[in-house]
């Protein structure tokens, strides 16, 4: 009645009856990938019979761990080591008579094994400061019983043995090389822009540290769901991803960001590609950056993943290093913005049979046979391509160049 007289809105007046003619939108599912942004792989191991392999590498187990398991597994260690080997000198002591003649009152006789040793809580205390060389004073062994001192040498060798696979677990888990792989950044998105006349499939790199990853490499890698010919489905079709690199050896010098770039040639997996596929393609690039640190000569190792959708079509990154003050100047805050830059009319169909097929087209379907180079002379490849008009028009193309910031647009 509000909204009658016109006091509230209508669009905020409570709806009792649903709409039925309003047509339902339902949310787009996420596509699961294999690598994640942050470089962790989304593969869950299960059904492993074999549980005692992991047993046989204790040291590697121990590593992998988690902290709160590590540092219950070493409090355990060192808790069921001093009450062992106080139950030891409890039994040395009792069998010898010194607990007896503790009971009895002090007085002249036979030299005890471990003095003022004259109960199990007593024989708890000696073990911690035997194992730890605390050494308070006020209970020692005596070299009147040879198995006391053979104990001694076992407990010292026992506890020495804990403390190197403590302190070894400890390093290794402090400067293992994943750390050093926070520092490693790369572009939320992938570009694919014309670059010196190519088609480029293109993603930036860079690392936030001064300190070097020395002997740098990165590698690409393309998985998909594919079949073979006998009709075996491959979920995890990893197809290695060339990359364009002057430099021999396919190192990089990683001093300040770099643009990582794909041609997309005949050979290339990326080459049927089109704007169009980026948005129901169900494909995903790994990008692997491998090196060494400076600092501690460990190898590292950096990845993440774009998908079909993470990557952008007809942009290319701005630049982000200057000349400031006699030096050169990254700006982080550029890192990962992109520009629109105009691409070839055509789109990678050729003659409208890659996605369409043979055959009749579909109705409104207005199908003209365009051919363009996307290579320089020399290696020149003529790519023919059907283009689909649309009754859309994409509203930034008549505009002026606009810039793209990760996750927001400005003009």
């Amino acid at each position: 009645m509000l909204a009658r007289k016109g006091l509230v809105p209508e669009e905020y007046v409570l709806r009792l009856v649903e709409d039925v003619s309003r047509p339902r939108y339902r949310a787009r599912e996420r596509k699961v990938r294999f690598v994640a942004k942050n470089g962790a792989c989304n593969v869950a191991h299960t059904n492993i019979r074999e549980q005692g392999r992991f047993l046989q590498d204790v040291f590697t187990t121990l590593v992998d761990l988690k902290w709160r398991h590590n540092l219950l597994i070493f409090t355990m260690s060192f808790l069921c080591s001093w009450l062992l080997f106080a139950m030891i000198w409890w039994l040395i002591a009792f069998a010898h008579g010194d607990l007896h003649r503790a009971g009895a009152g002090a007085g002249p006789g036979p030299v005890p094994c471990v003095t003022s040793l004259h109960s199990f809580t007593s024989a708890f205390l000696f073990s911690i400061e035997v194992q730890v060389t605390i050494g308070f004073g006020g209970r020692m062994i005596t070299e009147e019983c040879p198995a006391a001192i053979t104990v001694l040498l076992a407990q010292n060798i026992v506890g020495l043995i804990i403390n190197a696979i403590m302190l070894g677990c400890i390093f290794m888990k402090t400067s293992q090389a994943h750390r050093r792989a926070e520092t490693l950044i790369f572009s939320k998105h992938a570009v694919i822009a014309p670059r010196n006349g190519r088609l480029c499939f293109m993603c930036r790199v860079g690392d936030l540290r001064k300190s070097m990853i020395i002997s740098a490499s990165i590698r690409l890698q393309l998985v998909r769901k594919s079949a073979t010919a006998e009709g075996e489905v491959l979920p995890l079709d990893q197809i290695d991803v060339e990359m364009d690199n002057p430099v021999a050896g396919g190192s990089i010098f990683l001093v300040a960001p770099l643009i990582i770039a794909h041609v997309i040639g005949q050979g290339s997996p990326l080459y049927p590609l089109s704007a169009a596929d980026l948005h129901r393609g169900d494909f995903e690039v790994i990008v692997i950056l491998e090196g060494v640190v400076e600092t501690t000569g460990i190898t590292t190792q950096a990845r993440t993943s774009y998908l079909a959708e993470e990557i952008l079509w007809g942009r290319r990154f701005v630049p982000v290093v200057s000349q400031e003050d006699g030096s050169y100047s990254v700006d982080y805050s550029k890192f990962g913005n992109t520009v629109k830059v105009p691409m070839p009319e055509a789109e990678a169909e050729a003659e409208g049979e890659l996605e369409l097929g043979p055959g009749p087209r579909p109705p409104g379907h207005a199908a003209r046979a365009v051919t363009f180079d996307i290579f320089p002379p020399g290696n020149s490849v003529r790519r023919k391509a059907s283009g689909r008009r649309s009754d859309q028009t994409d509203p930034g193309e008549e505009e002026e160049e606009e810039v793209e910031v990760e996750g927001r647009r400005r003009p």
